[in-house]
């Protein structure tokens, strides 16, 4: 345990750059532990997807860069309006008063990091509403904390970003505790959307096109 926590921290702290490789060796001693913990901590940061574990060479640090985000929030895109739809058909009272209590916290955040893990609050109270285990898994894994909130710091500069995002929210939550899986299906695909946008605007563009064909012709 205490492998993994001092490894994870030397990652999320730049101490260990993008791509870097990861010695269990050099590790080890590193840390004044055997390699057995280290082996151990690797292999379950592999888990949390910021370590690559490579077939015959070891393991490696995951890009958690921008270009690594993005294609987190691409399978994002991808994933969380199935996620929303399974959720309006599944969700019961005790999920929904969860989701609203993340909302509210969102809008009482007066910092970056309490805007972000309110925000994320509710999509992984959406995703739990799915009551599928493997799908919160997948999600959780998607959004580490610690990238999350040194990304929103950069877009929470918008002043008008907490209110669209929590009106967002809003607006998906509604959809869900109606039942309307199709209404919360769009609204997730379209929220998911807006984030991508903000940093890639083609990958957006391109994604939309693959999971909601009809509103990508409208568009054009």
């Amino acid at each position: 345990m205490l492998a993994y926590v001092q490894i994870r921290a030397l990652i999320l702290g730049g101490e260990m750059a993008s791509g870097a490789r990861l010695s269990q060796l050099e590790l080890a001693e590193r840390l004044g532990i055997s390699r057995t913990p280290v082996r151990e901590a690797l292999r379950r940061l592999t888990g949390e997807r910021l370590v690559d574990a490579l077939p015959q060479r070891g393991f490696r640090v995951a890009d958690l860069g921008l270009d690594g985000v993005m294609r987190r929030l691409e399978v994002r895109m991808l994933l969380e309006p199935g996620i929303a739809r399974l959720a309006a058909g599944r969700r019961q009272t005790a999920d929904l008063a969860v989701m609203r209590e993340a909302i509210e916290l969102e809008a009482a955040a007066r910092d970056s990091d309490s805007m972000h893990d309110a925000s994320r609050l509710f999509h992984m109270s959406l995703a739990r509403a799915t009551h599928n285990d493997e799908i919160v898994s997948t999600l959780d894994g998607l959004w580490i904390v610690e990238v999350g909130r040194r990304l929103l710091a950069r877009r929470a500069g918008a002043p008008e970003w907490q209110q669209s995002d929590i009106s967002e929210h809003q607006m998906i939550l509604d959809a869900v505790e109606r039942g309307n899986g199709e209404q919360a299906e769009q609204l997730a695909r379209e929220h998911v959307a807006d984030a991508l946008r903000h940093w890639n605007p083609m990958a957006a563009k391109d994604l939309t096109a693959v999971a909601d064909p009809e509103a990508a012709g409208a568009a054009a």
